[in-house]
Formats: C-alpha cells, structure tokens, sequence
C-alpha cells in the first residue's frame, strides 16, 4: 500500500498538473467507492495536499476531492484509458477530463481505493482520515504529544503506528525501518521518553529520506510519471528477514504482530534492554 512518501511524491507531481484546470467530463466505475468521481464535473482544482495517505484537492467551489490510493491504486495520464481495440481498460476506476484536454485516471486492481467529494475540510464522513494524528514532517507532529499518546495504549507500538492515530501516514514498510533505526522492539507496549524521542527523531527521518528517493516501489506503486521510487535500494530491515542486519550482523528474524509481517533485529531491538551498538543506516 502506498504509505506517505508514495503519496506526497505523487501529490508533488500531480499539483502542477490540475491546479487551475476545471474537470470538464469524469467518469467512475459503477461502485459506490468510486461513483463521487462525477461530482467534480465543472469545478476547478485550487490546491492539491496531502492528508496521511489521501490526497486531498481542494475545488472553487468550497469542496474537496479526496483519493486513497488503497493497496494497488495508481495515478497517471491516460495511460491506461482506452486500449487499441477501444474497450476501456478493465482496472480504470475513474478519470477525469481536464480543460486542457488532459485526462487523469485511476487505475486500481484490486479496489481497495476510495474517491470522495466533501464540504472542504470536512472529513466526518471519512472516519479514517478524520482521524488521523498529526503529519511527522511538521511542527504538529510534538516528541512530549506522541509519547504520550504511544503510553495511553497497551497495543505493541508498530500496531499503534498502522493505527495512524499517533501520527499520520506510516505503514509496514516505514513503521519497521523506523523501529530498527530508533532501537525499539516492534512488540514492546510501553516506551520511555528517551525511546519516545528516538523514534520521533527516526519516524521524520525515514520518511523524508524515502521523499528524496521518489518513495519504495516493490510491485505495484509507480509515480504519477510512470516511474519507480528507489528506496526498496536503502531499506534496512523491512523483507530482509533472514539477512544479517547492517548494523550488527546479527540475523533479521520475522514474526506476524497483530496481522502484519514485522521483521526487527534481535539484537538492536532488544525488548528490555538498550543494544550495545547503535545502528546506523546505509547511505
């Protein structure tokens, strides 16, 4: 699933693209997730943001379009829209015709992806995005606020960052690389402030990092130009189980927390002790 890096690298390449374009024509396929598409016919596009893992484009009309990608969503220029025998691609869920004759389609295997059209800056109807905890890469994102929002749990800290309610947009990629580079076990439920701090500091780190590189691609995410991101080339921990661990040397081990595929170093994610060796990551 796109997390925030593939995001915000899609939203940088998006903005310049629809801001000050009107939607004159779109199109959904016919579910619910998707049919909100049409609402956006003849409005103009002011801003393109991002929210956690939604973008979020604000109309003239006092009304914003809302997009998750999902788990295989991409974005792109007409790439996939009609095949040379004229049948539509089967996976295009929407797209939407700008006045410049520019056509943007969402393509999504699996459905997973959502589109919705709300009052701007009005996410009730979203419970997800609405709530959301704060972005990392800003002054919202407090080292004193998130430590004490990790302690009001009793959930093992990575579950608690795929909640996105401590902060926004992490998911497993970024929540096991910032794990392994603060030094805290993906399974401890209590952290001290010192860790707390740690992992403030490696959260705004790894995903500013994987902003630089364009976000990981490993299958399905491409940029909203068609490329791939690079940082699957710098990850530390996250699908190498079973690797020696960079820092240490010591064997990456693997387990299912809470549903998800976690993998951590035994040795510099001690769950009750500070490791000997700080890791550092590649650069």
């Amino acid at each position: 699933m796109p997390e925030l890096p593939e995001v915000e690298t899609i939203r940088r390449q998006l903005e310049p693209v629809l801001v000050g374009r009107v939607v004159v024509d779109a199109w959904a396929f016919p579910s619910a997730k998707f049919a909100a598409a049409v609402e956006t016919i003849g409005a103009r596009v002011d801003t393109v943001g991002r929210r956690g893992k939604y973008l979020l484009c604000d109309l003239d009309d006092d009304r914003q379009l809302a997009i998750h990608l999902g788990m295989t969503g991409v974005l792109r220029v007409g790439e996939f829209g009609c095949e040379s025998d004229g049948e539509r691609d089967p996976y295009v869920r929407a797209s939407f015709t700008l006045d410049d004759d520019t056509v943007v389609e969402l393509h999504d295997v699996r459905r997973f992806g959502r589109i919705a059209v709300v009052p701007r800056g009005d996410h009730r109807t979203l419970p997800t995005l609405h709530a959301l905890g704060p972005e990392p890469l800003t002054d919202d994102f407090e080292v004193r606020a998130f430590h004490r929002a990790v302690a009001a749990s009793a959930r093992a800290v990575k579950t608690q960052l795929l909640s996105q309610r401590p902060v926004a947009g992490i998911g497993n990629i970024y929540a096991d690389e910032a794990l392994w580079r603060a030094r805290v076990h993906p399974a401890k439920r209590t952290l001290t402030r010192p860790q707390a701090a740690r992992l403030h500091a490696a959260i705004r780190a790894v995903l500013a990092e994987s902003i630089e590189r364009h976000g990981t691609t490993l299958r399905d995410y491409r940029t909203f130009d068609g490329g791939s991101g690079t940082n699957q080339e710098a990850l530390q921990v996250y699908g190498r189980a079973g690797e020696p661990c960079v820092a240490c040397a010591t064997t990456l081990r693997s387990c299912v927390l809470d549903g998800r595929t976690t993998t951590w170093c035994p040795r510099c994610q001690r769950p009750n002790a500070e490791p000997r060796r700080r890791p550092q990551p590649l650069r």
